[in-house]
Parts: structure tokens; sequence; C-alpha cells
């Protein structure tokens, strides 16, 4: 092992003597270089090899071929590249070779090598790693795309890409992913004859006996595979997938055409299909002249192509009556709402329209719950107060379980001052499951708080207590201790954070909100904030290292403490703390004791 290692150094010596010679390196920065290389060479002799080992390794060398590429940048010298670059990027290669040998499963360090490869124009190598990445990764459909496009567009070889794809198809028989690029390569290769046709032509160069196929030429095998691929993938969003790709090239009328007669035969009855064909009527040109247009005539264009849609839309949620050929329409009618546009006009069509389309979907009774908040939000925007609130009323009606429809109505009410917000939270609780509430609970304190009496705001936060589950109640509980204080003072929330106390579960933050209180008062007594860090450490002394350590601080810090205490209070902390929190509680209190905490 070590021969084998002394061996290697020794290989290294005739490129680092030619990087001195040269004057890109020095006689130190080369013993360095030297000296760096024998400490990683022996890392991955070891027996029990590290992959970041090699890692670290391969990026050295990868530093020292930047650095050398920016040496002779600077000084202008481009010799000896065989002597210098071949060896040290050979050894590169060697090095991912034996990770890779190694750590065979590691897809991120194969695709480490082809960036590599790629970066340092090692075609042949890459070729080779692409061959052995595949043989081991054949299930890896984005590995095949990615050998295929390197075959394509840089090694410029159709038929070696096109060979690929048919491989990878036999591993991936219905892949759309895998079809729609093995596609848009034909296209491409297509497109690349079509070029090379023409410039012969315009050169009025003799071919001789070569010619170009016209099926070719016309996309014919691009077609064949989408015909194929139709056959085992099923789904509007293939379909759309390659037609967008088939539009990206000026030869594929026929083809585009064939792909969405085809969408619309076999998924008439798919809210995709409709949501497509309404959408192309915006790129579609306007029925306008194409000369001097005025900013008038641009809003009008576009009303009408916006119109086309609508109309499109509207057949559509005819023959297609569910939620979601409503959502496709809804969502179109809310991205042009949301358009920025000068044209008040174009504005307040766009809002009508949307509003519109909104009550139809309710009508038909198939208006998603999602949008109810929308729809809302629109209405109060335009001042709709009794439409809002007709909604609203009618969401909860639809979705009674739902506390989201629920907080959406109150919401409605609490915002236009109705008198029925009271009785209307009492609804709410009677339908919705107790579990899940406490959004409605935090809405209902908060509103009484600045609508109601402190008696009644009281008595509301304890019935709350009893309503939610336990685990919601701790949220409660300390918006409860909060109220009190803020609206009764020192004295109230004392006696309710007592009474509070019996009732678990109780949260760290419940009991450091009292400790707050009680260090905001003028005279803070040592006392009651000993007996509140006692009572979270009984409920949290097992998890709450902070906690320790807070309780120690104030006995050093606070007039009335009493820092002999402070051994007792650590010594507890050790025998109640678990696992991990040791440690971390150790450390912590180090740094407190020298003043560093």
């Amino acid at each position: 092992m070590a021969e084998r290692t002394e061996q290697r150094l020794e290989d290294r010596v005739p490129e680092l003597q030619q990087l001195e010679r040269v004057g890109l390196f020095t006689h130190k920065e080369i013993k360095a270089v030297l000296r760096k290389a024998s400490a990683l060479e022996y890392k991955i002799q070891r027996r029990a090899l590290r992959k970041e080992d090699f890692i670290t390794y391969i990026q050295y060398e990868i530093n020292l071929l930047e650095l050398i590429k920016k040496r002779r940048a600077r000084i202008g010298y481009s010799f000896k590249k065989d002597e210098i670059e071949h060896s040290i990027l050979q050894r590169v290669h060697s090095l991912f070779n034996r990770a890779i040998g190694k750590w065979k499963d590691d897809v991120q360090l194969w695709l480490s090598h082809v960036a590599f490869c790629k970066q340092w124009n090692s075609k042949h190598q890459l070729s080779k790693v692409f061959s052995s990445m595949l043989a081991i990764h054949p299930n890896k459909p984005e590995l095949w795309i990615m050998a295929a496009k390197w075959e394509m567009e840089t090694q410029l070889s159709s038929e070696s890409a096109r060979r690929l794809f048919l491989r990878a198809l036999r591993f991936h028989p219905e892949c759309p992913k895998l079809y729609q690029e093995y596609f848009r390569m034909e296209l491409m290769h297509a497109e690349k004859q079509r070029k090379e046709k023409k410039a012969f032509e315009q050169a009025k160069m003799d071919l001789g006996e070569f010619s170009y196929s016209e099926e070719i030429l016309n996309g014919e095998m691009a077609r064949i595979i989408y015909r194929d691929a139709a056959q085992k993938i099923k789904g509007v969003p293939f379909h759309l997938a390659v037609l967008s790709i088939a539009k990206l090239f000026d030869f594929t009328q026929d083809l585009q055409k064939e792909i969405l007669e085809s969408l619309q035969a076999q998924y008439a009855d798919d809210p995709l299909t409709w949501d497509f064909m309404a959408r192309r009527e915006l790129e579609l040109g306007s029925s306008q002249s194409t000369g001097h247009t005025t900013k008038q005539m641009k809003v009008s264009e576009m009303t009408q192509r916006e119109e086309r849609c609508c109309a499109v839309f509207e057949e559509a949620v005819k023959a297609v009556p569910t939620e979601d050929m409503w959502k496709c329409y809804i969502t179109f009618c809310l991205e042009r709402c949301n358009r920025k546009t000068n044209s008040e006009e174009l504005k307040q069509k766009r809002l009508e329209r949307t509003l519109s389309v909104f009550n139809k979907a309710f009508e038909s009774n198939l208006l998603l719950e999602a949008f109810y908040k929308q729809w809302l939000q629109l209405l109060l925007e335009c001042n709709l107060s009794e439409k809002a609130t007709e909604v609203a009323e009618a969401a909860t009606k639809r979705f009674t379980q739902s506390v989201e429809m629920w907080q959406m109505r109150l919401q409605v009410l609490i915002q236009l001052k109705s008198d029925d917000v009271a009785q209307c939270f009492e609804e709410a609780i009677k339908h919705v499951n107790s579990k899940g509430t406490l959004p409605l609970w935090i809405l209902w304190v908060e509103w009484s708080e600045g609508a109601n009496s402190k008696e009644d705001t009281d008595a509301l936060y304890q019935r709350s207590l009893r309503a939610t589950t336990p685990a919601e109640s701790v949220t409660m509980k300390e918006k409860y201790l909060d109220w009190t204080y803020r609206n009764s003072g020192y004295k109230k929330v004392r006696r309710v954070f007592t009474s509070l106390c019996e009732n678990r579960p109780l949260s760290v933050d419940f009991f450091r909100k009292m400790i707050q209180i009680e260090k905001e008062q003028e005279c803070s007594k040592m006392l009651h904030l000993r007996e509140y860090y006692e009572r979270a450490l009984r409920e949290f002394g097992s998890t709450g290292s902070d906690l320790w350590l807070e309780y120690i601080k104030e006995e050093l810090s606070h007039p009335q403490g009493k820092p002999e205490n402070c051994g007792s209070i650590h010594w507890r902390a050790m025998k109640m703390l678990q696992g991990d929190l040791v440690e971390d509680f150790i450390s912590k209190y180090t740094l407190l004791q020298t003043g560093h905490l």
C-alpha cells in the first residue's frame, strides 16, 4: 500500500517540475502541493475508505487545474498542456472511477464526474462515463435524457441520441418525459436538416447522390413517436406537453393539428382540454387590421380575445358541468382580473366578468370551497356588503363542518359591524366538531375584547377552556393570561395563573408569560419568580435546559436573588435533564460562569 502511494506521488513529479520550469508555480508552492497531495493520497489508501476523502482529493485537483488556468492567462503561457493539465485530468478521472467503483449507487457522484468531463471537454471520457452510468442506473429516465441530449447537442449525433432514447424506452415504455424529449430531439434533427438543405440550395451546390428525406424534413419521425406514445400514455397533460414542443418549430402545423384533433376526440370531457382550447383564443390574432393601432384599439382587441375565451368556457361548463371545469373558468377570470392594465374600462369589465362567473358557479352549486374566500374579498372590495353576507351564509350552509368557512363568514360580519356576530359564533361552535375549533375561539375572544364588557369576555375565555381540546386549550390559557393582565392588572392575573395551573396541559410560554409579567412590576418579588420557575420545572424540567439556565441567571441577577441557590439548581438540572440536553446545559452553564452568556 505504501509502495503504491509512493509510486503515485512519484508520477506527479514530472508535471510539478514542468510547472516550476515554465514559471507557473514557485519552488515553495511545488513543495506545498506535494505535501498536500501526499496527505490526500494516504487518506484514500486506508482500509476503511471514506467517500468524503475521495471528494476532498478530487476537489483539490480541480482547484489546482483552475489555478493553473488562471496563471496561464495571467502570464500568457499556453504550452506544455499535455505534460501538465493532461496528467492532472487523468488523475481526476482515475479518482472518480475508484470512488464510483466503490459507491456505484451514489448518483450524485456519477453526475459530478459528468459535470467535470463537460467542464474540461473530456468527450471521449464522458462517453464512457455515460455508458457505465446507464448500465448501473437504467431505472432513472432523467439520466438517459441527459446522455441523449449530450449526444445530440454536443456530439451532434442524432443517430446516437436516437439509439439511447430507444434503449431507454425499453426500460421505461410508459415514461412521458422520455417520449417528450425523444419527440423534441427528432424535431430538432428535422430542423437541422432543413437548415442544411436550405444552405446547400442557396449555395447552389450539387449534392450528387445524397438527398434529404422529405418525410424527415417534415417531422414524420416525431409524428411516429407521438402516435406510439399516445397509445401507451393516457391523459391530457402529455398531449399538451408534446403540443407545446411542436409549437416551437415552424414546420409542424400539420403535426400540431393532428395532436389537437386527437386531444379533442379522446378527451372532450376533460376540463384541461377545454381550458386549453379556451386559453388558445388569447393567442389567436384579432380580426382588426395589423396597421397602426391606438391604445383604444389595443384595449378593444384584448377585450375581444378575452370574450372569445369566455365564450369557449361558457360552452365548456355546459358540456362538462363539474367543479373542476368551473375551477378552470374561475382561475382564468381571476388571472385576467389580477393582470395590470391602464384601461379602467378593461379593468371594470374583467371585474364584472369575474363576479358574474363566481355567481354562476355558486348558483350551479359547483363552486369549490377554496374559491369562496376570493369571491368574498372581491365583493367587499366592491362594497357589495349585502351580497357578501349572503354568500358567506350560503358557504357555511354548504360546508357546515368547515372551520375556514365559518371563520370567513364571521370575519365578514365583524368587518361589516353586524349585530349578528355573537349569534353566528354560537351557531358555528354548534356545527363544528370541538377538535379544530381553536381559530374560531381565538376570533371570538378577540372580537369580544373590543365589543363586550370585561365580565362577558372573562366568561367567554373560561368557556373556551372547557370547550376546546386539551392541546388547543394551551393557546387559550396563554391568551387568557395576557388579556387578564392587560385589562385587570397584576393581582387578578396572579389569581388566574394559580387557577389555570390546576388544569393541565400547560406550555413553557404560559409560564414565561407570567415570569415576564412579574419582572415588569415595579417591585418584582424573587419569591414569586421562584414559584413560577418551580411550577414550570415540575412540568418541563426534563426537556427545558434553557429554563434551568434562566432560573440560575435570575438568582444571580435579581436584587432579592440568592446566588448560593445556584449550586442546588444546577444539581437538580443534571438529574432531571435527559440525553443530549445534559451536554447542552453544561456548555451553556460554563459560558454563563465565564460571563459569555
